[in-house]
């Protein structure tokens, strides 16, 4: 098993932080609640400011008439209720600085049509520690681009949750372990100690 403190010690690590927004903390979500996520997210990115580390907060957010959203041909569409105006304000738990990387994305995941991937290269950045809702969707598709990239990937299990506690399950147990490590926010902790 690979230490979760040599993952920080040796290379440059940053924390990504998927769509911690009020439009989507605030849903029903598995296999660990909303508030359960948005504290070890929180926990997470206090852990990496103390350690000057870098912090990216991601948020999804549309043009008012919606003209800027993909609108694919599916099966399944996606269930959003008509957005809020504080629909993509970060939950106020991640205290945004001004020293945090924020990116807006208009899909799931963080890298394409952003400059995700340059901010954190200019950092020298090699290694991200990521979490999020939705683990499926926005936190698996910014992780296959992030592993695409040759980053160097942790995934923090229990600060990210699902629509469904089985489509977790299918990132954490099949997916993540092919892409980098998963642990919790407590063995993150444990790492800065």
């Amino acid at each position: 098993m690979i230490d979760t403190a040599a993952f920080f010690k040796e290379g440059h690590a940053a924390l990504v932080v998927i769509d911690l927004q009020r439009g989507i903390a605030g849903r029903t979500v598995a296999p660990h609640g909303s508030a359960d996520v948005v504290r070890n997210a929180a926990q997470a990115v206090q852990a990496f400011r103390a350690a000057n580390l870098p912090v990216a907060l991601v948020h999804v957010a549309f043009a008012a008439d919606g003209s800027d959203a993909l609108k694919p041909l599916v099966d399944e569409p996606t269930q959003m209720p008509a957005p809020a105006p504080d629909f993509a304000e970060f939950v106020p738990e991640l205290a945004v600085r001004s020293s945090d990387i924020i990116i807006t994305k208009r899909n799931w995941g963080a890298f394409y049509g952003t400059d995700l991937d340059l901010q954190l290269r200019r950092r020298g950045v090699t290694r991200i520690a990521i979490c999020g809702i939705s683990t499926n969707i926005g936190v698996e598709s910014t992780a296959r681009d992030a592993f695409e990239r040759n980053y160097n990937l942790l995934f923090i299990e229990d600060a990210m949750a699902s629509m469904s506690a089985e489509e977790h399950a299918h990132s954490v147990t099949r997916i993540f372990p092919r892409m980098g490590i998963v642990r919790s926010t407590q063995q993150i902790l444990d790492a800065f100690s």
